[in-house]
């Protein structure tokens, strides 16, 4: 499995990875028991500069970018991200509601064929995190279409280190955009 199968996957696990100047994430399947299978991308996001962009490799080597995400405007409170695929290709973007997002963040997300809003789940954990940075709240996000259905959750674990189990019910949304959004709301996240 590689990061090419990302595209369908319902479900999956993103881990932080702290170094001193960059921020890592693993992007890894999940089997029925939760339990982690291979690295199928590895996104580094350099510490300065990160919010800007941040690069999907295949794996662990981080030769062979696979897709990534970008803001349209640099230093943009309110940009859009877009998500491109190893050729430049557009296949999502997402955005964050700066008005709704001051009580509990909210974002918006395109892809082919899903347009969804994503919310935090629980508007006391919402305000809860926004008092307290020191400590590491699990705050999970919900992503529906505007029928109500499902597109995509993730849900932050009790850990130290950031770990997120991602799942895109029935796989309507490209895994590839999943994983991006899922890193966003991590790396671009700060209140």
């Amino acid at each position: 499995m590689h990061a090419h199968d990302l595209a369908g996957i319902q479900r999956f696990a993103v881990k932080q990875r702290l170094t001193m100047m960059v921020n890592r994430y693993e992007i890894r399947a999940l089997g029925p028991n939760g339990e982690e299978g291979p690295v199928l991308a590895m996104a580094q996001q350099k510490r300065m500069a990160f919010k800007e962009q941040v690069t999907f490799y295949a794996d662990e080597a981080r030769q062979v970018p696979v897709f990534s995400f970008k803001a349209r405007k640099v230093m943009d409170l309110a940009a859009t991200y877009d998500v491109t695929d190893a050729t430049g290709t557009p296949i999502g973007s997402f955005r964050k509601d700066f008005a709704k997002s001051l009580l509990r963040s909210t974002w918006h997300l395109d892809a082919a064929g899903v347009s969804a809003v994503g919310q935090e789940r629980s508007l006391v954990v919402a305000i809860f995190r926004r008092l307290s940075d020191a400590i590491p709240l699990p705050f999970h996000f919900d992503f529906v279409d505007p029928n109500g259905q499902p597109v995509m959750s993730s849900e932050r674990q009790w850990s130290l280190r950031d770990r997120y189990v991602v799942t895109v019910p029935g796989g309507r949304l490209d895994g590839r955009v999943a994983a991006a959004m899922a890193v966003a709301l991590d790396a671009l996240q700060s209140r």
